[in-house]
């Protein structure tokens, strides 16, 4: 059995992405930290496959002892780097933590992946590499703009680190994925979206208010020079999102292909407006849903949304899911939640 490191893997997208490498015949194991996360949700992966997952809640910014877990399993044949701080506003008010967290870590899972000679890795990145993009949509090859906040810097200089080393690890092979917003929950409700600290992504935010967890939510702008003023966002089901991840690691690995570093948007192509977002959680659900508009949050981008087409060509990978799906699976998983 093809044995995978998933970092991060207690976190939101990390745990989904458990789950369908577990379905693909993957063994798995964790590091995570647990600073926004919890190892309530291996009970979860426990229930929908039948499977457990060790996590090692270890800092991967502590080299010796992200170290000791590569030597007590030498055998990976590939890393999914989720790990790292990902609030666009915290990142503002903190940016020498992002930095220090995101890269730190990352250099140390590099090193390790050097010295072991992991032969695949799969990279966490963001569309907020592409900053306030005037070309929509964004293709893997749109040029950059300036980062908005310190968080998408840390993915653009993630991004450059990989492909300056990808140069100096001939016997690497590397992904990086590209993705937009990812939310929803698995369709069985006993996984989901429950960060530790408050959360700040749009749907839980959205079923948190729902539910009564908060007074009223608040939508950051609608004098945004978009059709109803809000910020435009192509919105993933985090299931779709997990399978591209495992899509993408056994692309690696069953073409071997030649260019040592590669990329993929991961979007639905489509962008959906803050407003819209709300009114579809409300049309699915019929719960109304009590929210004011405030100023706009720095670090924003206006709007963007993916170009898919070169994922679905050599991953073969699809989205099965729509916006209407993952706030119905949103709100499935917030009625049933017990931590987060």
């Amino acid at each position: 059995m093809k044995k995978v490191l998933v970092t991060g893997g207690c976190g939101y997208i990390g745990s989904h992405t458990i789950i369908d490498l577990l379905e693909n015949g993957f063994e798995v194991i964790s590091i995570d930290n647990l600073l926004n996360s919890t190892e309530a949700v291996l009970e979860g992966i426990y229930a929908i496959t039948g499977k457990r997952v060790r996590n090692y809640t270890v800092d991967l910014c502590d080299r010796d002892a992200t170290l000791q877990i590569f030597s007590a399993h030498p055998d990976f044949v590939g890393i999914i780097h989720f790990a790292a701080l990902k609030s666009v506003g915290e990142s503002v008010l903190q940016p020498l933590r992002y930095f220090h967290n995101n890269l730190n870590s990352l250099l140390n899972v590099l090193q390790c992946a050097q010295d072991f000679e992991v032969p695949h890795f799969i990279f966490s990145s963001s569309c907020s590499v592409y900053g306030n993009s005037s070309a929509l949509p964004v293709m893997e090859d749109t040029p950059w703009e300036e980062a908005q906040s310190p968080y998408a810097r840390t993915k653009q200089m993630g991004e450059q680190i990989i492909r300056d080393f990808s140069v100096a690890a001939p016997f690497m092979r590397f992904i990086l994925l590209r993705y937009f917003n990812p939310a929803g929950a698995h369709p069985s409700a006993l996984l989901g979206e429950a960060p530790s600290n408050p959360a700040s992504n749009l749907v839980p935010v959205i079923t948190e208010t729902a539910i009564g967890k908060r007074p009223e939510m608040r939508i950051f702008g609608d004098d945004y020079p978009t059709r109803d003023g809000s910020c435009i966002r192509d919105y993933i089901h985090v299931m779709d999102l997990a399978n591209a991840h495992t899509r993408a690691l056994q692309y690696l690995i069953d073409k071997q292909p030649d260019n040592p570093c590669d990329v993929f948007n991961l979007g639905i192509g489509e962008g959906v407006t803050v407003l819209e977002a709300v009114h579809a959680f409300e049309k699915v659900t019929g719960q109304k849903l009590s929210y004011r508009i405030g100023d706009r949050r720095p670090g924003d981008v206006v709007a963007v949304y993916a170009d898919y087409s070169k994922a679905a060509r050599l991953l073969g990978w699809q989205p099965r899911y729509q916006i209407d799906d993952i706030m119905r699976t949103a709100w499935d998983w917030e009625k049933t939640r017990t931590y987060g």
